[in-house]
């Protein structure tokens, strides 16, 4: 087909043109997330088994042990909301008034529980507050040997959510420091205004709507977030929906999953709830702020270095001392032993190394986690050009609706996937369950918005002249797209499937239910070693994936230069 009979094709909308390209897109869309998910909601508002109207829901409800998980979730969600807005709003306010020295350093270290997987992070304090910690033992605040990790419980789990999310927050008001006017506070400093009367008067007035919509999307993560109550709430009888589920889905098979799909359109539910209070907070909350420079925070004072060390001791203890406590776990023969000189050693990496099973994880986890960032990166591109440039509708709506497999929990997503793929597949009769296909196809589900929002934000900025100047030369659609476009949005192509890589890499929440014999994961490993009490194994394990993560962040930083704004959270602090 020719050039100038694709532009035809285009406004036919026949096959050669824009169209048949978005419907390609979407069933890719429906194929990876929305078929799976509308799947799982027919059969949880399904009939209950003497026929009555969601009948199976509400017999789910009615349970016991759902309703303990309800509460429980409930309760930790909101807990971890306090400890997520507590940090967040003062590192932010702390980094974001005053020039203090280190200031990128400090919003690095402040952003770094988004960058730590959630089994790792709850690891790493699993070691630094046990009766064998190397980092509080010598100090005399351990606890005593046989007394069980206070972590253990309902108030751990809220603690360490609360920690994980808390970067959430942070973003959301740094956001909104870097927002206002210097005008604004240049007129209240010259009327005569302390630093602390404009902090109370005009800071925090504009700063508490981006706070409280952070806050409810915190809430949002933690309702779905399976690492850390997993390793916490499991051992410490504290249930949530996500471990119910996963644990009625170990324990019971395929057979339930009606009853865990129930439980799963309330974890979707409570989620959808909290991200529309967040857009209606947003809309009635916004406070117009005029065009000009920018605050960039007071000048240092007498008192200064006080807020400076505060940080510094606060940002210690959340982000260092936890990494530090699973490195010498990591180094030491077994739990108990005491770590130094003579007992340190490298025998856990060499073990791990050595394992089948581990080798087997790490490269079943790079080609998944590389496929599933190739493929984003493709599609987004695609997707992305069809709906800003082409302006095509179908395709908008694609965009939109890829957005389900990110938002909704995980475990949601997990569960629809094995609802979907464990029947044989028509016409092959073939079933994807237990095969690797099936993770790549959750991750394809899950990953996609990470890389298809910095290529549209790039295409948006992109200068439109060329390809306007190619369609009237007479190029067709996937002559501009391919010669045109993708060179253009390949960088943040590349940026956003480097983010897909370094989640997917050590990914636990859709692969904890998904994995099979053979197919294991670096996340699973991870769980599995600590569950089966090896938890020095997991501990080196958990090292060495953190290397990883830190090599792909160096390399993001370095890449990653020049991308639209908001594509790598680290790079404005």
């Amino acid at each position: 087909m020719t050039s100038s009979a694709a532009d035809r094709a285009d406004r036919r909308g026949l096959p050669g043109g824009v169209l048949w390209i978005a419907a390609l897109l979407a069933l890719y869309v429906a194929v990876t997330g929305l078929w799976p998910l509308l799947r799982l909601f027919a059969l949880a508002l399904a009939p209950g088994e003497e026929g009555q109207a969601l009948g199976l829901l509400a017999e789910t409800l009615g349970g016991r042990a759902f309703q303990r998980a309800f509460w429980n979730t409930l309760s930790a969600s909101a807990g971890s909301v306090v400890v997520s807005t507590v940090l967040g709003m003062a590192l932010a306010l702390a980094t974001g008034l005053l020039r203090m020295p280190g200031r990128a350093v400090i919003g690095f270290l402040a952003l770094s529980p988004l960058l730590i997987p959630s089994q790792i992070m709850a690891l790493a304090w699993i070691e630094l507050m046990g009766s064998s910690s190397a980092v509080l033992s010598p100090l005399g605040l351990a606890p005593p040997p046989g007394r069980p990790n206070p972590l253990y419980s309902g108030a751990g789990v809220a603690w360490l959510m609360g920690l994980e999310h808390m970067p959430l927050v942070f973003i959301a008001v740094r956001a909104s420091l870097s927002a206002i006017p210097a005008d604004l506070v240049e007129a209240a400093r010259i009327a005569g205004a302390s630093a602390g009367r404009i902090t109370r008067r005009i800071v925090l007035p504009l700063t508490l709507p981006a706070a409280a919509a952070g806050a409810v999307l915190a809430f949002a993560a933690a309702v779905g977030n399976f690492g850390v109550p997993a390793l916490l709430g499991i051992p410490g009888r504290f249930p949530v929906l996500t471990t119910l589920i996963y644990q009625r889905l170990n324990g019971f098979g395929p057979g339930v999953i009606g009853r865990v799909a129930a439980m799963a359109l309330v974890l979707v539910l409570m989620a959808a709830a909290a991200l529309a209070l967040r857009q209606i907070i947003l809309r009635a909350l916004a406070v117009p702020l005029a065009a000009g420079a920018r605050f960039q925070g007071f000048a240092p004072g007498r008192w200064s270095w006080l807020p400076v060390v505060l940080v510094w001791l606060v940002l210690l203890w959340l982000a260092v001392l936890p990494i530090m406590a699973l490195l010498t776990t990591a180094l030491v023969p077994a739990l108990g032993v005491a770590f130094g000189p003579d007992t340190a050693s490298l025998q856990n990496f060499q073990a791990a190394l050595a394992n089948p099973a581990i080798r087997r994880a790490f490269a079943n986890s790079f080609l998944l986690a590389g496929l599933a960032a190739a493929i984003s990166a493709l599609v987004s591109i695609a997707l992305a050009w069809l709906s800003v440039t082409a302006k095509s509708r179908l395709a908008r709506g694609v965009s939109g609706v890829a957005e389900a497999g990110f938002v909704v929990p995980g475990t949601v997503l997990a569960l629809a996937m094995i609802l979907t793929y464990l029947p044989p597949l028509p016409l092959i009769g073939i079933s994807l369950y237990g095969t690797a296909a099936i993770l790549l196809i959750a991750y394809l589900g899950r990953f996609l918005p990470m890389v298809l929002r910095p290529v549209e934000a790039a295409i948006i900025a992109a200068d439109p002249a060329l390809d306007e100047a190619a369609r009237i030369a007479g190029a067709g659609a996937m002559r501009r797209m391919l010669l045109i476009a993708a060179p253009a949005l390949l960088p943040a192509a590349m940026a956003g499937a480097m983010l897909v890589f370094m989640t997917a890499i050590n990914e636990l929440t859709l692969s904890a239910l998904l994995w099979s014999a053979g197919h294991e994961t670096i996340g699973v490993q991870i769980f599995s070693m600590q569950y089966e009490g090896n938890s020095t194994g997991a501990a080196a394990l958990s090292v060495m994936a953190l290397a990883l993560v830190g090599v792909l962040v160096l390399l993001l930083g370095r890449f990653g230069r020049g991308l639209p704004p908001g594509t790598l959270p680290w790079q404005a602090q």
